[in-house]
């Protein structure tokens, strides 16, 4: 089969001697193990994460990985066990979250996001920039009809990290969010917070970015560090920038919580506390997420038909899709497609 390897962590577009991280290879169809399912991709979105590990933001789990961790795909074999209702046959989702050993305490209070022997797919397992991967049964998720396989990929990390988020910001109903960054997670967070009767303001780059969020319904859309028209209730940081983290606390009313949603930031600049968290502000991280978010979150998306913006790519082209995604060229997600 074809595949993508991260074979030297680096820039995208090659740095200095123009040579990529990805290198593309024939390799044979992996063996699921017990347990596991083998899953034939039929789309793989391109996230911001896989960006990260393949230019090194991220530190090397496995040598020579394949990224790749929104896998839509068709079960098309299954290792010895119990294959958790799926059938031969079947579309099923692979995620980000992998496996956890669901014996510690953080498992055992139900919260396996935070689980120190967690593994992940595209960083610690091989992802879906391939034709085939192998995914834990009990980690494959049911995927919510209405929409194709390209729609659907976006959900599977995008979507359920989005909402996530959305949980962590602690938006009250009827509430005032602002959305910083608006990719491929923000654009699908929004329209959950609009569905819950928020009012959205968008503070992003690029002018597609922002005509994607003004035709879904943002009430305000400006630049990455321009002040929303009203104190805000609640914000969530999808840019990794932690230069922006001073301007979003600012904005927030009494009370407000900043939810950071990404797994990658670069620096906080210092922050003045009186300024920026006196009043019961709050700075919040977002760790992966839970099955149980992803079953929520699909429900939500099988109750409610979400508009996903799509740039579909060729698997031979996932270089090109991650240089593209650096560089801010497209509204919404990259899907690659086998």
């Amino acid at each position: 089969m074809r595949s993508w390897h991260v074979d030297r962590p680096g820039p995208v577009d090659g740095g200095g001697d123009g040579v990529g991280p990805l290198v593309a290879r024939d390799v044979p169809v992996p063996e699921p193990g017990p347990g596991e399912l083998l899953l034939r991709v039929l789309a793989c979105g391109v996230c911001r994460t896989d960006l990260h590990v393949a230019e090194g933001d991220l530190p090397v789990h496995r040598p020579g990985v394949t990224p790749g961790h929104e896998v839509v795909g068709e079960v098309v074999a299954a290792g010895p066990g119990d294959m958790a209702g799926f059938a031969i046959g079947d579309r099923a989702g692979a995620a980000w979250l992998r496996s956890t050993d669901g014996t510690c305490r953080y498992c055992l209070r139900c919260a396996e996001n935070l689980c120190p022997s967690s593994v992940y797919t595209g960083w610690d397992a091989d992802g879906g920039y391939a034709e085939y991967l192998t995914v834990p049964a009990a980690y494959a998720h049911p995927l919510p009809p209405g929409y194709s396989d390209v729609e659907l990929a976006p959900l599977l990390c995008a979507g359920i990290i989005g909402y996530r988020a959305l949980k962590r910001a602690a938006l009250a109903p009827g509430g005032r969010l602002g959305l910083y960054g608006f990719g491929g997670s923000a654009h699908l967070a929004a329209q959950v917070a609009l569905a819950q009767g928020a009012t959205v303001s968008v503070m992003t780059r690029g002018e597609q970015a922002r005509e994607l969020a003004r035709s879904l319904g943002a009430a305000f859309v400006g630049g990455p560090a321009d002040m929303p028209p009203e104190p805000l209730d609640a914000a969530i940081m999808f840019a990794p920038v932690g230069d922006l983290v001073p301007p979003a606390l600012a904005a927030l009313d009494r009370g407000g919580t900043l939810a950071i949603a990404g797994i990658y930031l670069t620096d906080i600049p210092p922050l003045d506390y009186h300024r920026y968290l006196f009043q019961e502000r709050q700075l919040r991280s977002v760790t992966s997420n839970t099955r149980q978010d992803a079953r929520e979150f699909l429900a939500f998306a099988a109750a409610h038909k979400l508009a996903v913006t799509t740039h579909r790519y060729p698997l031979d082209a996932a270089d090109r899709a991650l240089a593209d995604l650096k560089a801010g060229r497209f509204d919404g997600a990259a899907v690659l497609v086998p």
